[in-house]
């Protein structure tokens, strides 16, 4: 019996292990993010306005990526795709940027 109470225990500890998610990234949220400062200008250059992906009228992924609202209510999916380097399609984020907005959201996103 007590062997079999390891065994399962074993076998939870190992599914529980298992199924972090895979979009996990180690950030470094040591300062304070602001959305308008450090996330924004980001999404605008990189996303929105100069990449023409996520602009007015977009149908792309979460669509446009124009407003705090907008990125606020995309920020799940951003944060997946920032964290597994999917986006952005046309270039590339440096480390700082995907810091900023993976701590940015991972911190509830505040509109700062």
């Amino acid at each position: 019996m007590m062997k079999t109470s390891i065994t399962v225990l074993g076998i939870l500890f190992l599914i529980i292990a298992c199924s972090k998610k895979s979009d996990s990234v180690a950030t470094n949220c040591s300062t304070t993010i602001s959305f308008a400062a450090d996330v924004n200008p980001v999404i605008q250059s990189t996303c929105a306005i100069n990449a023409g992906c996520h602009g007015s009228g977009s149908t792309n992924g979460p669509g446009p990526l124009l407003s705090y609202t907008q990125v606020f209510s995309s920020r799940a999916n951003i944060r997946i795709a920032v964290a597994n380097g999917t986006m952005p399609q046309n270039s590339t984020l440096s480390a700082t940027q995907k810091n900023a907005i993976l701590c940015w959201i991972d911190n509830g996103a505040l509109n700062n």
